[in-house]
């Protein structure tokens, strides 16, 4: 499943240029904002027995914690698909990103049919 969700958001970027793999210093720190708090969280609930991962529906490698490797790759995963998502909108909307103008979108990008 998490490999369909990177080839899912993958054209978003091939095609509409939303250059997130591109950005490396700014989707690493999407990865730390988002991944390593709710990593941190799993590891201590794993620790403080409030839940357990049932190893037969896993892929059987588990990192140290008792943390599946998929689970860790799920904080990976879903914050990369968000921000694709989130960077495409932006694309086709010619929404600003952080210091860049606004940019409008060419008549063949508009999905509203608009001029």
């Amino acid at each position: 499943m998490l490999a369909f969700v990177l080839l899912a958001t993958l054209p978003l970027e091939l095609l509409l240029h939303t250059r997130v793999y591109a950005r490396a210093r700014r989707l690493g720190l999407v990865l730390v904002c988002a991944g390593v708090p709710f990593l941190v969280w799993d590891l201590l609930a794993i620790r403080a027995g409030q839940w357990t991962f049932d190893l037969s529906q896993t892929l059987d490698v588990v990192l140290p914690g008792h943390l599946p490797l998929e689970e860790a790759l799920f904080f990976v995963v879903v914050p990369i698909a968000s921000v694709m998502s989130l960077e495409a909108v932006r694309n086709v909307r010619g929404w600003p990103v952080g210091d860049e103008p606004a940019r409008t979108p060419e008549p063949s990008e508009r999905r509203d049919g608009s001029r």
